[in-house]
C-alpha cells in the first residue's frame, strides 16, 4: 500500500499496491515536503520465533487507553539518496529483522476477543511490522530547532497507524502494535521514526529495542559482535497475589474497550512544540531554593521532582492567563506522577524485563494556590511527598490511583503527565552515526502530555518537551524564564 497524507486533515487515505516504489506526497508544510518512497513489511527470520501467545499483566492492562506513543531520533550524517539507498537502507531492514526477533511481540497483535476472554498479545510466525521509508525536501536544521515551531510537522516523520481488523466470524480485533518509518535528509541527516502501543511496552523496553537495533546495525548484522543484553520476556516476574488484574480488568470493561482513536486531526492550526533545556546548574538551584522555603521536615528533592513541579507551575499560571482564570472555579489540578518499578521497591523484577513496569500515584494540589509567587516549593514538596510513599506499597497504591482516573476526567480538573524519563538514556541510541542531534516525543502534542529526558548536551541537565497553543506558548516561555531567574 502507498500513503497519501493530508497536513491540514491528518487523514491518511490507503491505496492497493504491490510492493513497488511510489512517491506519493506525504505532507507538504511550507518548504517541508516528505515522499513515502517504499511500504513494506519486516518481520524476524522465518522460523525463527514460535507461534507465542503474551497475556498482559495488571501494568499492562493500566496502558489500553493510552494514545499511541510516537518517538522520533534525529541523526545528522551526510547520507546521499543513492548511498542511502545502497548501502543503508538493505542493513536498517536486515538488522531491524534481527531485532525483532528479540522483541518479537512487537511484530504480533493486540487480540481483544468479546468478553469474558482476556485481552492478550498474539504472536504468529510470519507476522511482521510495518515499514516506511520516505524523503524530505525540507531541512533537518528545522527539527532540530528547540524554539516554537508547528506541531504537525513533526507527525510527517512517524508512521501512520496500522488499522485495526475485526475477524467476522469471532468478532476478535486484532491491533498491530508498532510501525517504523526512516525519513532521508538528503546529504544532511536521517530520521528514525516508531510509533507503538503502550499496552506492549513501555519507554524503558522500546529504548532498549531500538538501542538493540542500533547495536545490531552498527555491527553490520553480527549477532556475535552484539553485546548489548537480551529482553526478558517472562510475565511471571510480574507477580500479582492480590488479583490486581482482575481488579484493572473490571475498571477497562466498566470504561469500555479501547477505540485506539488518534487525535491529530483535532489538532489546533496554531498549535505549537518547544523543548526548554535546564542545566544541572539551575536545577540545583531549585533543590537549594526549594529546600530553603520548606521548613516543614525533610524533603525528596531530586531532579525530576524539582523540574516537573517547576513546569506544572508555569503551565497553569499560563493557562489562567491566556483563557482569563476560565478555571478558576477548578478546584483541584492533578499530577500524574509514574516511575519504573525495575529492580526497585523491594520488587525482583530485572532492569532488561519486557512489557510495562510502570507505577505511581496522583498528586493533587489546590488550584487557588498556583496564584502564589513561592508555589513552587509546597508544590515540590507535594510531589516529592508522593514519590517517597511509593516505598510503601508502590502496587496497592497505584491500583486505588488508577482507579480514579475516570473520576478525574469527568471532573474537568486540569490533569498533567510526563511522558519519558531521563533514566532512558534515549540519546546513547547509536548506529554508528554519532549519536542522536535531537530525540524528541511527538504524541505530547496528542495527549497534552510534558516529555522529560535527559539533556543531550551531556551536562547532566534535563530536556522537557511541551506542546500547547501558540499563545499559552507565548505566556509559558514567558513564566519559565522569568522563574528561572528567582531562584538565586
Amino acid at each position: 500500500m502507498s500513503a497519501v497524507f493530508n497536513a491540514s486533515s491528518f487523514s491518511y487515505l490507503f491505496l492497493p499496491y504491490t510492493k513497488q516504489r511510489s512517491t506519493s506526497v506525504l505532507a507538504r508544510m511550507s518548504s517541508h515536503q516528505v515522499k513515502v518512497l517504499e511500504q513494506c513489511q519486516i518481520s524476524p527470520p522465518p522460523d525463527s520465533v514460535p507461534t507465542t501467545s503474551l497475556p498482559f499483566t495488571f501494568l499492562d492492562v493500566t496502558w489500553m487507553f493510552c494514545c499511541p506513543i510516537q518517538r522520533i531520533f534525529l541523526y545528522q550524517v551526510p547520507f546521499s539518496a543513492a548511498q542511502f539507498t545502497d548501502q543503508v537502507l538493505p542493513r536498517l531492514k536486515k538488522s531491524l529483522s534481527l531485532a525483532l526477533q528479540r522483541f518479537f511481540p512487537f511484530c504480533g497483535n493486540f487480540v481483544c476477543p468479546p468478553q469474558p476472554s482476556e485481552p492478550h498479545i498474539l504472536y504468529n510466525d510470519g507476522d511482521s511490522v510495518q515499514f516506511l521509508v520516505a524523503q524530505s525536501t525540507g531541512a533537518l536544521s528545522e527539527f532540530l530547532s528547540d524554539g516554537l515551531r508547528d506541531s504537525k510537522e513533526i507527525h510527517t516523520l512517524v508512521p501512520p497507524t496500522p488499522p485495526t481488523r475485526i475477524l467476522d466470524d469471532t468478532l476478535v480485533e486484532l491491533t498491530p502494535l508498532l510501525s517504523v518509518q526512516v525519513t532521508l535528509f538528503p546529504n544532511s541527516g536521517l530520521c528514525i521514526g516508531i510509533k507503538y502501543r503502550h499496552t506492549v511496552a513501555d519507554g524503558m523496553s522500546s529504548i532498549h529495542f531500538v538501542k538493540t537495533w542500533a547495536s545490531i546495525f552498527q555491527a553490520n548484522c553480527d549477532m556475535s559482535c552484539v553485546c548489548i543484553s537480551l529482553p526478558v520476556i517472562d510475565r511471571g516476574v510480574i507477580e500479582d497475589p492480590k488479583g490486581n488484574k482482575d481488579a484493572m480488568l473490571g475498571f477497562w470493561r466498566a470504561w469500555g474497550s479501547p477505540t485506539w482513536k488518534e487525535d491529530a486531526a483535532a489538532l489546533m492550526e496554531d498549535n505549537v512544540r518547544a523543548t526548554f533545556t535546564l542545566s544541572r546548574y539551575e536545577i540545583e538551584r531549585m533543590k537549594k531554593w526549594v529546600s530553603a522555603k520548606c521548613d516543614n521536615g525533610p524533603l525528596h528533592l531530586s531532579s525530576f521532582v524539582v523540574t516537573t513541579a517547576f513546569i506544572w507551575v508555569c503551565l497553569i499560571k499560563s493557562l489562567d492567563v491566556v483563557t482569563n482564570n476560565a478555571s478558576k472555579d477548578v478546584a483541584q489540578c492533578h499530577f500524574g506522577l509514574a516511575v519504573d518499578c525495575r529492580n526497585r521497591f523491594g520488587l525482583a523484577i530485572p532492569d532488561t524485563f519486557f512489557g510495562n513496569c510502570i507505577a505511581g500515584r496522583i498528586v493533587s494540589f489546590p488550584r487557588g494556590k498556583f496564584k502564589e509567587d513561592d508555589c513552587v516549593a509546597p508544590v515540590a514538596a507535594a510531589i516529592g511527598h508522593s514519590v517517597q510513599s511509593l516505598d510503601s506499597g508502590v502496587v496497592d497504591g497505584y491500583r486505588n490511583s488508577f482507579s480514579k482516573w475516570p473520576e478525574l476526567h469527568e471532573s474537568g480538573d486540569d490533569i498533567l503527565t510526563v511522558a519519558g524519563s531521563p533514566k532512558l538514556a534515549q540519546y546513547d541510541t547509536n548506529f554508528g552515526w554519532g549519536k542522536p542531534r535531537k530525540v524528541e516525543v511527538v504524541h505530547i502534542d496528542i495527549s497534552g502530555s510534558i516529555s522529560l529526558s535527559e539533556s543531550r548536551n551531556g551536562d547532566g541537565g534535563l530536556e522537557v518537551g511541551v506542546a500547547r497553543n501558540r499563545r499559552q506558548m507565548e505566556v509559558f516561555t514567558s513564566f519559565f524564564q522569568q522563574g528561572l531567574n528567582q531562584f538565586v
